[in-house]
């Protein structure tokens, strides 16, 4: 492994760590880290899987050990004994018409472009991304922030593009069901 072949992720490696950490210099800092124990450790990958995901794996653990130096913390409350029993409760609630469209609209979204710029509300968003059962977080992951394209994902996962389709279809109704209830129907002040 070279420093070419690592330095062709990088792009997607920082945004990946733009979208978790919200600062440029942090997340600058972070994929340099990651690229680092990449070249430092690369005798430890065995192509088992995408050289993409094993960095974005190193990543992963380099965004964490920023928060935890920073102590930072968000205190959202546990999932309901329900919502551990059925993940996917939620999402049974939710009523199409035969087209597949909405019958009811979605509840007021209090101006989203400024939530977007609240580190509680990616707090809020990732509490509920790790709660939608693995495979459905998983594939949202790598569909929305790592930006994988569906074959890559399929590959990556193992399953078919149908599957797939599901997975993501799934994920994001959980996340929308999830962030109504914990971020857009509540009164926010800034």
């Amino acid at each position: 492994m070279d420093n070419n072949q690592l330095n062709n992720h990088r792009i997607i490696l920082l945004r990946y760590a733009l979208l978790q950490l919200h600062d440029e210099a942090v997340a600058e800092d972070a994929v340099q880290e990651t690229l680092l124990a990449a070249l430092q450790t690369g005798d430890s990958f065995r192509s088992e899987s995408a050289l993409r995901t094993w960095l974005i794996g190193i990543l992963k653990h380099k965004i964490a050990d920023h928060y935890r130096a920073a102590e930072r913390h968000y205190s959202l409350g546990e999932p309901t004994s329900e919502d551990k029993d059925d993940p996917n409760a939620a999402l049974e609630q939710l009523i199409f018409d035969g087209k597949g469209r909405w019958i009811g609209a979605p509840g007021a979204w209090n101006n989203p472009d400024h939530a977007l710029e609240q580190d509680e509300f990616w707090g809020v968003f990732e509490w509920c991304q790790k709660n939608l059962s693995e495979p459905h977080a998983r594939a949202f992951m790598l569909r929305e922030m790592v930006g994988l394209e569906t074959e890559e994902i399929c590959l990556d996962m193992a399953i078919s593009h149908s599957a797939c389709r599901v997975y993501l279809h799934r994920a994001r109704l959980g996340l929308r069901e999830c962030l109504e209830q914990r971020w857009f129907t509540t009164k926010r002040t800034s």
